[in-house]
């Protein structure tokens, strides 16, 4: 496990929108751009190996802003392709909140971050004691079969309260300002709360034209 003393003040961001991962999960990543292989040659180097998620956002200048808060994940494996392309996966470390972006010559972004405020997440695996499995796990088979997805039900039902929630979130095509929420959830209970939303959403007819605040 990472501790706080690991944790650089300057990581490289990978801003790849829907895309979501949080501590103690994991996540596959596919490189092939030319700047994250780069990025990934570089992180390679470091003794953290972090890369920092982040969901990017349009604003109407055309800019691709990113939102404050973001997760990083350690690099721990990663497999080269014929082609030269990378399947790389992170580990979900800690959240942090972006303080400013650094200019600099790396092809890639790279932002100054500040870890205050995420201390749960370099902690031991969240609980969930006000959970109703039953009635989540109903809920999900009909947002499930809504949008024709299938699961594995019986790894579902034996998944601890965390890895089942956060794998959900991070696994539901739900849209990037959602994911965010999900995101920024200070705990594991807000977290399951805030998705159950967005299934009971999805099951009313919602349109993806509101989103979460």
């Amino acid at each position: 496990m990472i501790s706080s003393t690991d944790l650089p003040e300057i990581i490289p961001v990978f801003p790849l929108p829907g895309a979501l991962l949080l501590p103690r999960s994991r996540l596959p990543l596919h490189l092939f751009e030319p700047r994250y292989l780069a990025m990934l040659d570089d992180v390679l180097k470091t003794s953290s190996r972090l890369i920092g998620m982040v969901q990017p956002y349009d604003t109407p200048g055309g800019d691709g802003k990113l939102h404050a808060i973001g997760c990083a994940g350690k690099l721990t494996a990663f497999s080269e392709t014929e082609d030269g392309r990378y399947m790389i996966t992170l580990s979900g470390a800690s959240r942090f909140r972006i303080v400013e972006e650094v200019e600099g010559f790396t092809p890639y972004r790279r932002c100054k971050v500040n870890w205050q405020g995420f201390d749960r997440d370099l902690g031991p695996v969240e609980k969930d004691k006000s959970f109703d499995r039953d009635k989540f796990l109903e809920a999900l088979g009909h947002y499930l079969s809504d949008q024709g997805l299938s699961t594995d039900w019986d790894s579902l039902s034996e998944a601890e309260d965390e890895l089942l929630i956060n794998s959900l979130s991070m696994l539901c095509p739900f849209e990037p300002e959602d994911k965010q929420a999900l995101l920024e959830a200070p705990s594991l209970s807000t977290r399951r709360e805030t998705l159950m939303t967005l299934i009971e959403f999805s099951l009313r007819g919602g349109n993806g034209e509101e989103v979460m605040q």
